[in-house]
């Protein structure tokens, strides 16, 4: 399964960097008040990337950490199909042979 992950890090890595290299060319943005800025293109998407990343990555981390507290707070969790276990169980008896008479 490790070798699952970094092969898919590495293709990612990979398409990452031939986009970049591809479309290295300067894009002017219009801001506000007649300012500009001069960006390259594979910083842009990325960044534009990252940034609506963002509210997904900081509302999956506030609902792990609520569910997380929230499983902390009700202690163990008893299961009710496993049968009782049987302290001070009476020995099974004894077969006694039987003989034909």
């Amino acid at each position: 399964m490790q070798f699952l992950k970094t092969l898919l890090w590495v293709v990612l890595a990979v398409a990452l960097v031939l986009f970049a290299s591809n479309n290295w060319t300067v894009v002017t943005l219009n801001l506000w008040g007649g300012l500009q800025a001069d960006v390259k293109l594979p910083v842009l998407v990325i960044g534009a990337f990252l940034l609506g990343l963002l509210p997904t990555m900081l509302i999956y981390g506030a609902r792990n950490w609520s569910l997380r507290r929230r499983l902390e707070t009700q202690g163990p969790v008893a299961v009710g199909n496993t049968p009782p276990v049987a302290r001070n169980a009476p020995a099974p008896p004894e077969t006694v042979a039987r003989t034909n008479s």
